[in-house]
């Protein structure tokens, strides 16, 4: 081979090295950076909750079952002979719906609120209460201390196709619904539901928004035995149901409390299921567990940080 040969082969050996060297150089580079990046998003993935934040209460309307229950059951509803208090925190944030009230925990890391157990997901994270978590095997066993009935409430008597639709309800198929629905049955060995021929009709359920996403489960099994039958669902409040079914302008009113002495003096009543009241927070905050003594105190005001829960 002539020297220009072999110049010219040295040359290009010197630049595929050249290349070759640049090339798992830049491969380093990047991969440190890659390393960097995922060290950096890793950092902020265990950041530690800064527990000096203000608590953000969130709390539910007036005439809502949920607020009824829970104010009582933790003790931020204080009686006093006839009187009654609620001393629920002057500067909560109130929501008029379980959604709203995860719609805001989960956009907001330093607050907590309070919503049924069976809306409960993965959005937001419900916090023991003296050491029991909050599931339906616990709210049936009594273990967890915040829980209340669900109930469906009536005046005078049924439509027969009303009638009927209670029937399921409380039948095997309803009770197998509301278990299914993370609730506690409210009849044990329920007898099974036979389904009457050419069911027809309409019926009107007014009320809680705590007990309306099992309830529409319910029509819908129930429509799809009976599907001459149509069943409207107005989501309120648990006071609006009561009332509505009061003064007839609900076949069927829903209430996620119990019934109050006036409102049973009118209505015939029974619970579909039995729910717990889950605390909820951020998925971000880092308290685990709460004393039912530190939920009194957070939702009266009485403490308005984190840290201070902490003490």
């Amino acid at each position: 081979m002539s020297n220009t040969n072999t110049k010219r082969m040295g040359k290009m050996t010197i630049t595929k090295l050249s290349k070759l060297t640049l090339t798992l150089g830049l491969g380093l580079t990047l991969a440190a950076c890659g390393a960097e990046s995922d060290s950096a998003g890793s950092t902020e993935n265990t950041e530690e909750f800064d527990a000096t934040q203000t608590i953000n209460v969130i709390s539910r309307e007036d005439g809502s079952g949920t607020r009824g229950a829970f104010t009582e059951i933790t003790g931020v509803l204080v009686e006093d002979g006839d009187t009654e208090t609620d001393n629920t925190y002057s500067g909560a944030t109130i929501q008029n719906s379980t959604s709203g009230v995860m719609t805001t925990v989960t956009g907001d890391s330093a607050s907590i609120g309070y919503i049924s157990l069976g809306s409960l997901d993965d959005s937001i994270k419900a916090v023991n209460i003296e050491g029991v978590e909050a599931t339906p095997e616990t709210v049936q066993d009594g273990s967890y201390a915040i829980s209340r009935p669900f109930n469906i409430a009536y005046n005078g008597e049924l439509s027969e196709v009303a009638q009927d639709f209670w029937t399921y309800i409380m039948s095997a198929e309803g009770q197998e619904i509301v278990v299914s629905e993370g609730y506690v049955e409210a009849v044990t060995e329920a007898p099974a539901y036979e389904a009457a021929e050419d069911m027809t009709g309409n019926i009107s359920i007014v009320g809680s928004t705590s007990v309306t996403p099992v309830m529409e489960v319910l029509v819908e099994e129930y429509t799809a035995l009976n599907p001459e039958v149509t069943i409207d669902v107005t989501s309120n409040g648990s006071s609006a149901g009561m009332t509505a079914a009061m003064d007839g302008s609900a076949d069927i009113g829903m209430a996620s409390r119990e019934l109050k002495d006036e409102e049973l003096e009118v209505l015939t009543a029974e619970p579909l299921a039995i729910d717990g009241i889950a605390v909820i927070v951020n998925s971000e905050n880092s308290f685990e567990d709460l004393t039912m003594e530190q939920v009194k105190q957070i939702f009266t005001g009485e403490v308005t940080t984190w840290d201070e829960v902490a003490k």
